[in-house]
Parts: structure tokens; C-alpha cells; sequence
């Protein structure tokens, strides 16, 4: 897999209270996370909510080694935009900002480490069922979803290894060479899927 690969959907097997936790229970806890974060704006709930998911992954014993490949890009990012906060806003608004975004992606990375793909898909479609009377296809949307999570991996990949490929020709710097054969092989990707779906009599 390629080093740009980023955790979202990478399941790793365990045993910890984590992994045994009820699916619903950490996407609850998920979603209070994020509204803790999101309805008080304050660097101390930023790191307070950062050091709960960081000793939730510690709990987790997650592969560090996998996971951190797709952290480091989001964690350059988040340098960046931290930069530019304490610039504009004084670093207590670059702290709260960069700590709750890392903080709910560190929560969405322990979230699919510690829960196998068919299993969150299953509860969201359980989630979605009732909707089903006002048109909606639970099982559509339980493939959209499993789309999603491995649609995500999957093209940052194909960048990896554009990005690769052009650094091997002299050409890292040259954005087009990257973003050329990247565009065309997500194209040729969303076809083959597409036809995938058709096959199945699902195009519609």
C-alpha cells in the first residue's frame, strides 16, 4: 500500500476494550465529540477532546506504523493552517482549530480501526431504514457508504504512486505530471466501477 495511504477503512483486528465496544457507542461517541468541539470553540475543550482520543487510541493499541501514514500529510496540514491562525488570530484560535480537527480525525482513524467495514455499514443502514418509506433504498445507501471508504484509500493511492512515478522521472515539481495521470486514472476507476454497478443492475 502506498505510504500516502490514509487509515480511513483500514480495520485492524484486536482485542481491546476498544475494538469490543458497541459499534453505536462509538459513533455516538463520535458525534458528541464533534458537537463538543464544534459548540465550544475554546482551546482548552480542543485539547482536553484531543488528549480523550489520543488515550482512546493508546487503549486501542493501534499500529502506529499504519496509521501514521495517513496522519502525516493531515498533521503537515494542520502545521500549516496553524501557522496561518496564530498569524491572523493569536495562537489560542490556532490551538483550538488544529487540535479539534486533528481531534476528530484521529476519532474517525481509531473509529475504523477498531470496526470492521460490514459491521459500521450495517448499523448505518440499520440507521437509514426508516427512511426507506420516503423513497430512500437502505441497501443503495449501505453501498454508497462501502463505496466511500474504500473509494477514499484507494485514490489517494493512485496520487502516491502518480507522485512516485513523476519524482522518478525528474518531474516531482511539475504539478501536471502528478495531477495528469492522477485525474486519468480516477476516470478509468469511476468507468470500471460504474460498469460494475451496471452489470449488476444497479447503474440506475
Amino acid at each position: 500500500m502506498s505510504r500516502w495511504s490514509v487509515p480511513l477503512g483500514l480495520y485492524q483486528p484486536g482485542t481491546s476494550p476498544v475494538h469490543r465496544a458497541p459499534v453505536g457507542l462509538k459513533l455516538a461517541s463520535l458525534a458528541v465529540l464533534g458537537i463538543v468541539l464544534v459548540g465550544w470553540p475554546r482551546w482548552q475543550v480542543a485539547v482536553g477532546g484531543l488528549a480523550f482520543v489520543v488515550a482512546a487510541a493508546l487503549l486501542a493499541r493501534l499500529r502506529w506504523r499504519d496509521s501514521a501514514h495517513g496522519l502525516v500529510p493531515i498533521l503537515v496540514l494542520l502545521a500549516v493552517v496553524a501557522a496561518f491562525q496564530t498569524w491572523q488570530r493569536g495562537w489560542e484560535v490556532a490551538v483550538q482549530v488544529s487540535a479539534s480537527l486533528f481531534a476528530l480525525v484521529l476519532a474517525g482513524t481509531v473509529l475504523t480501526a477498531t470496526t470492521p467495514g460490514d459491521r459500521l455499514v450495517d448499523l448505518l443502514v440499520g440507521g437509514v431504514r426508516p427512511l426507506a418509506r420516503l423513497g430512500l433504498k437502505p441497501e443503495v445507501f449501505a453501498l454508497a457508504v462501502a463505496l466511500m471508504l474504500r473509494t477514499i484509500p484507494a485514490l489517494l493511492e493512485v496520487f502516491g504512486e502518480a507522485r512516485d512515478a513523476a519524482r522518478a522521472r525528474g518531474l516531482d515539481r511539475q504539478p501536471r505530471a502528478v495531477l495528469v495521470p492522477t485525474a486519468v486514472r480516477t476516470v478509468a476507476r469511476a468507468h470500471a466501477v460504474g460498469d460494475a454497478l451496471a452489470a449488476r443492475g444497479l447503474g440506475e
